[in-house]
């Protein structure tokens, strides 16, 4: 537990840093689920990186008003 608990001190102070970096890293996710969507195969079928990038956009959000 107690390593948990610096993970977490660790991770806040990261990104209170860095407010914006969850929400690129979920349009970057977004992008790249848009240029997948015309390779074949499951990966461009299943839109993973469309949900992906919006969850992290979202939690990026959430942090960055929050911190």
């Amino acid at each position: 537990m107690d390593a948990f608990n610096r993970f977490l001190d660790q991770a806040s102070e990261f990104f209170a840093e860095r407010k914006g970096l969850l929400v690129m890293l979920g349009m970057a996710f977004v992008v790249l689920n848009f240029v997948l969507q015309f390779v074949p195969g499951w990966v461009g079928e299943t839109n993973l990186f469309l949900h992906l990038g919006v969850l992290t956009a979202l939690l990026g959000i959430l942090l960055a008003w929050a911190l």
